[in-house]
């Protein structure tokens, strides 16, 4: 999946921000992060994590403003919108979650390799992933992949 001159296109949900400062997700959320500094990841970052950062405790606040320099910076569009509601329509989520859906639309419609997520209720499911994937099939789009932070670090890039 990795072209080793080309970093892989990662849509980062608030949680993993969130992750760095959480015992027992912070070491593999760290590790994300500085593979997004080495340039191994890109980082696509949405309105939607911006105004969940926004909550966020202070370091996370902090960390968030730290890694815009590392990231790509995209918009709400009508296109994400409409694949959000066929998301809601098709039943993988309810309503109360549409701010996950929101997080899966926007990195498919932005062409994202992967989404990074500590959400395993709503996104990082194994029976949610192949929903996702099939109503961006139907509607157009590349299947998406979503991993948790530990699923997508390159250990070998570790100093023991």
């Amino acid at each position: 999946m990795e072209n080793a001159n080309r970093p892989i296109l990662s849509y980062a949900d608030t949680s993993v921000f969130g992750g760095v400062f959480d015992e027992g997700f912070d070491e593999a959320s760290k590790a994300f992060f500085q593979q997004v500094r080495e340039k191994h990841f890109r980082l696509v970052i949405s309105p939607v994590v911006q105004r969940e950062i926004e909550l966020a405790p202070e370091e996370v606040r902090q960390f968030f403003s730290e890694m815009t320099e590392y990231a790509d910076f995209i918009a709400i569009t009508k296109e994400a919108l409409l694949l959000r509601q066929a998301y809601l329509d098709a039943g993988i989520v309810t309503k109360k979650s549409t701010a996950d859906a929101l997080h899966v639309a926007l990195a498919t419609v932005a062409k994202c390799q992967l989404i990074v997520s500590w959400n395993f209720k709503h996104i990082v499911h194994f029976q949610k992933v192949p929903l996702y994937r099939a109503i961006n099939t139907v509607n157009g789009y590349t299947e998406i992949n979503i991993y948790s932070p530990p699923e997508v670090i390159n250990y070998e890039s570790e100093t023991i």
